[in-house]
């Protein structure tokens, strides 16, 4: 799924050349539609003097409202919350897809998974691809002359796409989170004069609770929460088994906040916040039905967090509508590393970091095809601070269900019980979903009341229905042709 065959004749629904995606991304950055990605070059030379680390922390499942900082007041996150009050608390902050391999592929490469290839999941027989035009986020940095590492969950390919210098797992337990921060300061350490991009993928707090909490971590204290007290989110039933594998996930949760505390532990004593711009997000939101693979705000309005050496003013919230499109550029920006040959639709928030409300960061961008390979259901949204729009490019079919999340009791509870309801919303709406729907985000902000079909809304839907098929040419994306054939 590479998309790398010259065979003459090859259509661009299944296959984008780096020169067409070049030649449309700058036909789009002259019309204003995409951006370069990288801040001026005065600024990439200024920081180019000095040594400008990246750590780059993510999550795996983490949602927006449970970490202390972003108001939970029953989870205990202190070292997430210490992160934010030495950064900027990101409100509105958006994934471009609610699945694992997918989401990373936007991460490391800047482009949306419908453009970069990596549609789904992958490993095992899922087995999809990142096209070999692309250049991660590794490539380019090392042409500036750094030193890269991942640690832990890696989870795109093929590598050679995301060339890092040391892919460090040996020894690592998934869930081990000090011993990844071990691992971490061992990289730094290794080579102190040359600068670093650092990437650590966590394990937590992904589903498989029951076997990942039963141990203990070397390290790591054990934080456990009753079910009496979690926080049941509107989009899920308020039923035992919900309350219990919450439970569970903040636990995974409170893990993964002790590991990032040890390796910001070390930054602080070797005196490395002083040069290094720390980003903390999550591939996608928590693993429950309604939000992991959903393109509704559960699945992809997620937690960032970011802090910088530069920043004047910390402990603030930036409440721009960012996109996880942004990352690349903004490293890039940050390094003073060239952007790739092809433009990216991203760029850099660098500028805006000390701001609360920045102008003309109001609207996001989504898209999903796959999560596992059986689960094909392309979705594409535009996403305002009024309303979102969501295109269901293949409404005749039943939503698929994540196979961990189907098994999960949280859905079995759902259909031993026979429920119509799952939380707020109908289960039938949730699986048979039709080609549009528009929410009034103001008015609904748990996306229960279709308005794609009252005509009072008839304006902006147009509107949107505008915006999102230019994003889908403009991204060059191979579901374009629906709107010739359906």
């Amino acid at each position: 799924m590479s998309g790398e065959s010259k065979t003459e004749g090859r259509t661009r629904a299944t296959a984008i050349s780096r020169r067409d995606f070049t030649k449309k991304a700058a036909a789009a950055a002259g019309a204003g539609i995409l951006h370069t990605g990288t801040g001026s070059r005065a600024q990439a030379a200024e920081r180019a003097s000095g040594h400008r680390n990246v750590l780059l922390l993510i999550a795996d499942d983490h949602g927006l409202d449970d970490l202390g900082c972003y108001g939970n007041p029953v989870i205990k996150t202190p070292g997430l919350d210490r992160l934010a009050a030495n950064g900027v608390r990101f409100t509105n902050a958006f994934a471009t897809v609610a699945s694992c391999s997918a989401s990373r592929s936007v991460i490391y490469s800047g482009l949306f998974n419908h453009t970069n290839g990596q549609f789904g999941h992958q490993h095992s027989f899922h087995n999809q691809h990142t096209h070999q035009w692309v250049e991660g986020i590794p490539a380019l940095v090392k042409k500036k002359g750094y030193r890269t590492a991942i640690v832990n969950k890696f989870h795109v390919q093929p590598r050679e796409m995301y060339p890092f210098d040391e892919v460090i797992t040996e020894g690592v337990h998934g869930r081990d989170v000090h011993t990844m921060a071990v691992k971490a300061r061992e990289f730094i350490e290794r080579d102190p004069d040359s600068p670093f991009l650092l990437v650590i993928g966590y394990s937590d707090p992904h589903r498989d609770w029951v076997a990942a909490n039963s141990r203990d971590y070397h390290g790591i204290r054990k934080v456990t929460y009753s079910p009496d007290d979690v926080i049941v989110p509107p989009f899920l039933p308020d039923e035992p088994e919900v309350r219990e594998e919450i439970a569970q996930y903040y636990e995974s949760v409170s893990r993964l906040d002790q590991g990032i505390g040890e390796v910001l532990d070390f930054l602080e004593k070797s005196g490395r916040m002083d040069d290094t711009l720390i980003i903390y997000i999550s591939d996608n939101g928590i693993p429950f039905p309604g939000a992991k693979t959903t393109l509704y705000d559960p699945g992809i309005h997620l937690p960032m967090i970011v802090s910088s050496p530069t920043l004047r003013r910390r402990g603030g919230v930036n409440n721009a509508m960012v996109s996880f499109i942004d990352i690349v550029p903004t490293i890039l920006d940050w390094t003073g590393a060239d952007p790739p040959q092809y433009d990216l639709p991203g760029r850099s928030i660098l500028p805006i970091l000390g701001e609360e409300n920045p102008a003309g960061w109001d609207e996001i961008y989504a898209s999903h095809v796959f999560h596992e390979i059986t689960m094909y259901y392309p979705m594409r949204v535009v996403r305002t601070r009024k309303y979102k729009y969501i295109l269901n490019l293949a409404h005749g079919l039943d939503y698929p269900f994540a196979s961990d999340l189907y098994a999960s009791p949280t859905w079995q509870g759902v259909l031993k019980r026979g429920d119509k309801k799952m939380g707020v919303r109908d289960v039938d709406a949730y699986i048979h979903r039709p080609r549009e729907e528009l929410y009034d985000l103001e008015r609904d902000p748990d996306e229960i009341n279709n308005i794609a079909g009252d005509g009072r809304y008839a304006a902006a839907l147009d509107e949107l229905r505008g915006k999102l098929k230019r994003f889908q040419e403009d991204t060059d994306d191979p579901w374009i042709v629906k709107y010739r054939y359906e």
